[in-house]
């Protein structure tokens, strides 16, 4: 049977009236296409449903192709993230980033809701650059935070000061999740950097858009 995937993505599209933003296109692009080459079902939902917002910065070196196409016209209708999905019909879950994401995911119910629950039947539970931040603040079904003790990784302080946007972030992810009990594992920055925690996957960065779905893709055929 072919597998199911629910991705979840940002509806903030601005930072402040000079920085817009969004999803960082290759962070669910890439493993958007290698989802469905894999045959498998994607489901793509946000906060407000409709269209998400891309971060027009993001689009800058990608070419149409149809695959960057075919992410595209999914991004023009998403799914109302409050309409009701059920953890049991999803075999991974997976989260891309961009900067919007930490705006309107954190905090999220149906976030929290669908990871712990997806944590909890050890499906893949997945995030890649600024999506990592949908972790803080969860609690497991024992009660303890998601991240204690996880290896993980996710956009580092330094990425974020080297994009100037350290002071307009309402945390800095990294920080965030060291101190809530993470072992944190960077590279070097713009390094593609995957670490694989039995069911949780994180990539560091936009360039680790790829090695992250491939690692949930490894998951999911290795039973």
């Amino acid at each position: 049977m072919s597998k199911s995937v629910l991705m979840i993505v940002t509806s903030h599209d601005r930072i402040d009236a000079d920085h817009p933003t969004g999803i960082w296109f290759e962070e669910f692009s890439v493993p958007y296409g290698l989802f469905r080459a894999r045959g498998y079902d994607v489901t793509v939902a946000s906060p407000r449903g409709g269209p998400a917002p891309i971060d027009p910065a993001s689009l800058e070196e990608f070419s149409p192709t149809e695959a960057n196409a075919a992410a595209r016209a999914v991004l023009a209708e998403t799914a109302r993230l409050d309409s009701g999905f059920d953890p049991d019909d999803y075999d991974a879950l997976f989260f891309p980033g961009g900067h919007g994401t930490m705006f309107d995911l954190p905090d999220n119910a149906d976030v929290q809701r669908l990871i712990r629950r997806m944590d909890a039947a050890g499906k893949p539970v997945a995030a890649v650059c600024h999506g990592p931040c949908c972790f803080v603040n969860v609690v497991r079904e024992n009660g303890t935070p998601f991240t204690i003790g996880r290896d993980m990784t996710a956009f580092t302080d330094s990425e974020e000061k080297a994009v100037g946007l350290d002071r307009k972030m309402p945390f800095l992810l990294e920080t965030r999740l060291r101190g809530s009990g993470a072992n944190f594992k960077p590279a070097a920055d713009w390094a593609d950097n995957t670490v694989v925690d039995g069911n949780l996957v994180t990539g560091q960065n936009p360039q680790s858009s790829g090695s992250a779905a491939r690692a949930v893709i490894e998951l999911l055929e290795s039973d």
